[in-house]
C-alpha cells in the first residue's frame, strides 16, 4: 500500500530534473508504470503527485460520485486529469518537471516534496515554510484533534519530517 510521509528538499537542475526521494520511489516500485503523475494543485502554489493505481482510483471515486456530464465533473477532471502529466524516472530515480508546472508552483533551484498519505506535493521550500506555519496555527487555533476508531491499526513504523537529500 502506497503511503507518503515526511518532507525531504532536493536540488532542481537548469533542465527542471529532480531527484524524487527514495522513499517515494520505493512506494511506487510495485507499480506497472514506474514514475509519477503530476498535476498543479488547484488549492495552493504547489503540485500534487502521485502513482497511476491513485489517479485511478481518484477516476472511479469521480466517476461513481458525479454525473458525467456535470459541470462539478467537467470541472474537476479538467482540473486534474487533463492537466495530469506522466512523468517517469530516469536511470537516477530524477524526474523532468515541465516549465507550466515550475512556475506554477515558482519552484527555482530546489523543491520540496511532501508526503500526504495517499498523494505528495512538490513546493517551493520557502513558500512550504510558510504553509506548514500556517497550518500548524489553524489546528491550534481550531485545537483540532483526531479520533483513532481503531487504534491497533497504526503501525510501529512512524515516519516524520526530514530535511536534506534524499535521492
Amino acid at each position: 500500500m502506497t503511503f507518503f510521509i515526511g518532507t525531504f528538499e532536493n536540488k532542481v537542475d537548469k533542465k527542471g530534473r529532480v531527484s524524487v526521494p527514495a522513499t517515494f520511489r520505493q512506494m511506487l516500485s510495485d507499480q506497472p508504470f514506474q514514475g509519477i503523475v503530476i498535476f498543479r494543485s488547484y488549492r495552493a502554489d504547489a503540485l500534487e503527485a502521485a502513482g497511476m493505481d491513485f489517479m485511478r482510483r481518484l477516476h472511479n471515486s469521480m466517476s461513481s460520485s458525479l454525473d458525467l456530464f456535470s459541470d462539478e465533473h467537467d470541472d474537476l477532471a479538467t482540473a486534474i486529469l487533463a492537466d495530469s502529466h506522466q512523468l517517469s524516472f530516469d536511470g537516477d530515480g530524477r524526474i523532468l518537471l515541465p516549465p507550466a508546472l515550475i512556475a506554477h508552483a515558482q519552484i527555482t533551484d530546489r523543491a520540496a516534496f511532501v508526503g500526504k498519505g495517499d498523494i505528495f506535493q512538490v513546493w517551493n521550500p520557502e513558500t512550504l515554510e510558510e504553509k506548514k506555519r500556517e497550518a500548524r496555527d489553524r489546528a491550534r487555533t481550531k485545537k483540532l484533534t483526531i479520533s483513532l476508531s481503531d487504534p491497533s491499526s497504526l503501525s510501529n513504523n512512524r515516519g516524520g519530517s526530514r530535511e536534506g537529500e534524499n535521492g
